[in-house]
């Protein structure tokens, strides 16, 4: 009788095949979307799923500016940066930055949700966010994220 060799298979970059993906944030909580969205530009849905290499989708969101959030966030979330210059740390309000820019909501908390190196910008480079319901990739022939 032989005995069944077992081999741990690490995927390689330049193996790696991306897909692409859609999904619509009307109606989604916000934390909840952008935990679905990071798992799947880590490419952790997949079976090759290797942590040193980029193994993710590219996932495209549409419809940011019908996310929700729940609880009193609505009223209490700031978002924060720095200009570089003295006294330069700044906030804006949850209301203020859905009014101007939904999409860099939706950004921010996915970016929050992957690794803070080089492979995570790498990752989040995979991610496009747009404001209404229609996006011009068209021609990659994105499927739909359950």
């Amino acid at each position: 009788m032989q005995a069944v060799q077992q081999k741990t298979t690490s995927a390689r970059g330049s193996t790696v095949s991306h897909k692409w993906y859609y999904v619509s944030a009307d109606g989604e909580i916000l934390g909840r979307f952008a935990s679905r969205v990071a798992m799947v530009l880590m490419g952790k849905h997949r079976p090759d799923y290797t942590p040193h290499v980029d193994t993710g989708d590219f996932v495209i969101v549409t419809d940011a500016e019908k996310i929700c959030i729940t609880g009193k966030k609505a009223l209490t979330k700031q978002y924060d940066y720095y200009t570089n210059h003295s006294g330069g740390h700044k906030y804006v309000s949850y209301a203020k930055m859905m009014e101007k820019k939904p999409e860099k909501i939706v950004i921010e908390a996915i970016r929050r949700m992957l690794p803070k190196n080089k492979l995570g910008r790498q990752m989040l480079s995979k991610l496009k966010v747009y404001r209404g319901s229609d996006h011009p990739h068209v021609a990659q022939m994105p499927q739909k994220m359950e």
